[in-house]
Order: structure tokens, then C-alpha cells, then sequence
């Protein structure tokens, strides 16, 4: 099934966390906390401001995000658990570290 979030929303797929504490203790299913981090799967068009402009978002699919515990709607489609939140609920983009330069 394909699913095109409306307006300012985005879909969110949970990246899965450690199930190893720093420790080395394994963390059972039962007592992890749900992930705060996840990678955008689908966004919508934008949000319309008070000049009736479609605003884009600021995120696109396959970037990897963090969110608050508690945001978005959980969704299951074709078997997969997803949430709907809108981006405003997102707190920002993970980029990846670019190799620290020497100064000579």
C-alpha cells in the first residue's frame, strides 16, 4: 500500500536501539523504551501560510530524525508499525560526521 501523508505531516520508521546496555547487560523487549530516533519514509506537500503559498518542508524521505517520546500517531500498514507526526513535532536532522581535519 503506498500512503501520501497530507499538508505538513510525515511518516517516521523507528530505527531499533542497542539491546545492550553500555555494560554489556542485555535489555529485554518488555523493558526498552520505545526509540526517539527514526528515518522519514514519506512526507506531505507543506504547510500553507497566511499568503495561501504552500510552504515545502524542511525534511525529506530517508532523512534520520529525532523526536519526543511521546509525538505522532503510531500506525500499522502492511505489517510495519510507522508514526504520523507533523514536522514541527520532529526536533532535527541526524547528519553524519564529516572525518575531522588536521591543521597543520
Amino acid at each position: 500500500m503506498k500512503f501520501r501523508p497530507l499538508h505538513d505531516r510525515v511518516v517516521i520508521r523507528r530505527v531499533e536501539s542497542e539491546e545492550k546496555s553500555s555494560g554489556g547487560i542485555i535489555i529485554p523487549d518488555t523493558a526498552k523504551e520505545k526509540p526517539m530516533e527514526g528515518e522519514v519514509v514519506a512526507v506531505g506537500p507543506g504547510a500553507r501560510g497566511e499568503d495561501g503559498e504552500i510552504h515545502p518542508l524542511d525534511v525529506k524521505a530517508g532523512d534520520r530524525v529525532l523526536f519526543g517520546k511521546w509525538s505522532g500517531t503510531e500506525v500499522k500498514m502492511d505489517g510495519e508499525e510507522l508514526l504520523i507526526m507533523k514536522e514541527s513535532d520532529i526536533m532535527g536532522i541526524l547528519e553524519e560526521r564529516s572525518p575531522a581535519r588536521k591543521v597543520a
